[in-house]
């Protein structure tokens, strides 16, 4: 969670200026994705640094764990470029700002949401690095009810703002998993 923050900083920073025309993010929206935070930064920092949660531990073999490292690498990978292809164009909620343009280069050639895809590697990583009933499922949980709600209002939006150009998008990439 610290490496999306420190990603999303200087993008972060750009969208601050930037006048939005039109805003769809929703209470559940912004519930959800405070719980993602929890889930993803709290969490496993009260497992990492207390105690608490070890009547939940399970082990797993070594090279799950190695696993996981190689799925949190890829998690890392794929947020990063997706930021670095976006540029100013990425926003953390269901917005559309002044200028907006459909990007669809670099690793958006391939996939619509690749920060979506990102997330479920870093999920499934988590369960493989945090050897805990609570602390390892626990970003899924929250993540699965996020990405259901979420990415059909993200492409209904996407459809609005962008029309034909968008349906067009649609039909040559993968949602999360690239189509060749």
């Amino acid at each position: 969670m610290t490496i999306e923050v420190a990603i999303r900083a200087p993008f972060r920073k750009s969208r601050k200026a930037a006048e939005k025309t039109e805003r769809r993010a929703s209470r559940t929206e912004r519930v959800l994705l405070a719980l993602l935070a929890v889930a993803g930064l709290l969490f496993p920092l009260i497992y990492s640094v207390t105690n608490w949660l070890d009547f939940a531990d399970y082990i797993l073999p070594a090279w799950m764990g190695w696993t996981g490292v190689v799925i949190l690498l890829g998690a890392v990978f794929v947020f990063a470029r997706a930021h670095l292809d976006l540029k100013s164009n990425w926003s953390p909620t269901l917005e559309i700002f002044e200028g907006q343009a459909l990007v669809t280069r670099g690793i958006y050639g391939t996939i619509r949401h690749p920060m979506y895809a990102s997330q479920w590697l870093w999920v499934a990583a988590q369960i493989l690095l945090l050897q805990n009933w609570i602390a390892g499922p626990i970003g899924s949980i929250v993540f699965i009810p996020f990405y259901i709600l979420h990415v059909p209002a993200e492409e209904k939006m996407m459809l609005d703002t962008f029309g034909d150009q968008y349906r067009d998008y649609l039909k040559r990439t993968g949602a999360v998993i690239p189509r060749f």
